[in-house]
């Protein structure tokens, strides 16, 4: 599944390209992300992700397999599994940064594959998850920057607002705009007692809060398909008993 997304930062290339490259600064900008260790090549971490009632921690690691300072190009690969289960999460990341009259524009392109709970969403879901959580991002990176450093506020897992921070906007598989998944790939997963507990200082990211729009959505064209169907079988029936 690919993500491509693109935003602005306030402040020239090279500083923007420090800052990037600096994990442990930017790190608090991504909701669920905690570093726990990073020798300048090689990050590990944990990232929390809540669905319904309970929370995942993925434990894994992210590796620069690409830094071209020169070009302002970098890829990062990260790869993750469920420390309470089977679930896994790959991801390479691939960032260019193009200086512009009024700043950097950060162009990102994700390469995402999921398993477990989190991918029972579908692609059209995740893609609208990735949209918001690059505008988050991208928000609390310029805060940062333009501040000189100082902590930028961050939203609440339901605030939309931030999503306003991505200028030239995100896309879902392939660069399509992204969209509502198919009924049967979006399904939502079922509820289910909760295994774990986010850990103190590290606020996971919720994903049914994050996707609450998208999963309205799915929810209401259900609805309109089923009452759709409903009308046509009372039709089908009401002809017959006339015969």
């Amino acid at each position: 599944m690919e993500l491509r997304h693109e935003f602005t930062v306030p402040v020239p290339a090279d500083e923007a390209w420090r800052a990037l490259l600096d994990i442990e600064r930017i790190a608090p900008c991504m909701p669920g992300a905690a570093v726990e260790s990073f020798d300048g090549e090689t990050v590990r971490g944990t990232v929390k992700v809540k669905v319904g009632p309970i929370t995942l921690t993925y434990r894994g690691t992210a590796s620069f397999e690409e830094k071209d300072e020169a070009g302002r190009r970098m890829v990062l690969s990260a790869n993750g599994k469920e420390a309470r289960g089977t679930g896994t999460a790959r991801a390479t990341v691939t960032g260019e940064l193009t200086e512009t009259g009024g700043g950097t524009r950060v162009s990102v392109l994700t390469d995402l594959a999921v398993t477990g709970r989190p991918a029972q969403f579908g692609r059209g879901v995740l893609a609208e998850v990735g949209d918001r959580l690059v505008g988050r991002f991208a928000e609390c990176l310029a805060g940062k920057l333009a501040d000189g450093g100082a902590e930028a506020a961050t939203h609440p897992d339901g605030d939309d607002a931030a999503a306003d921070a991505v200028r030239g906007g995100g896309s879902g598989a392939g660069g399509e705009p992204a969209s509502g998944p198919e009924p049967a790939e979006a399904a939502a997963p079922a509820a289910v007692p909760a295994v774990e507990t986010a850990a103190p200082g590290t606020e996971p990211l919720d994903l049914v809060r994050t996707a609450g729009v998208p999963v309205a959505k799915r929810a209401a064209a259900g609805a309109a398909v089923a009452a759709a169907l409903a009308a046509v079988a009372l039709a089908v029936r009401r002809a017959r008993r006339r015969r």
